[in-house]
């Protein structure tokens, strides 16, 4: 059986935009499910982020729905791990320096330990690093 994927549709005002911020933060575009209203943008082997341009979002919306403006509203976190917590401060330093904003202070539990950002289009992602020792066995 393959691995269950998960592809997080979120709408941006300029795919070119988003798909070049994206890549600064170390993310590569998969051509195959791109176009120029869309990029798929490649998180991990089974993670994506189809960036969709807001008329291309909302034709897949629900009727009477609206697109959320992100940097007024959250309906979303989108969080990721990381395998450090230099990691964790490489992808958040990326992502600001990208021209991402702060989303909020960074989250430091000694075991587990988290940043965040907002995207261009105001999207809120969360970084963290929980260290495998610190994780009860279930």
């Amino acid at each position: 059986m393959a691995p269950q994927m998960i592809f997080v549709n979120l709408p941006v005002t300029s795919v070119e935009a988003s798909k070049a911020f994206f890549s600064k933060i170390g993310f590569s575009s998969n051509p195959h499910f791109s176009d120029e209203t869309t990029a798929c943008v490649v998180i991990s082997d089974t993670i994506f982020a189809m960036l969709l341009e807001e008329p291309k979002f909302q034709s897949f919306m629900a009727p009477g729905k609206e697109i959320p403006d992100a940097t007024k509203t959250t309906e979303v976190m989108v969080t990721l791990s990381a395998e450090s917590r230099a990691e964790v401060d490489r992808l958040a330093d990326a992502a600001l320096a990208a021209g991402g904003g702060p989303a909020k202070d960074p989250m430091d539990l000694g075991h587990m330990y988290g940043r965040s950002f907002t995207d261009l289009d105001g999207h809120h992602w969360e970084v963290f690093w929980m260290d495998p020792a610190a994780v009860p066995e279930g």
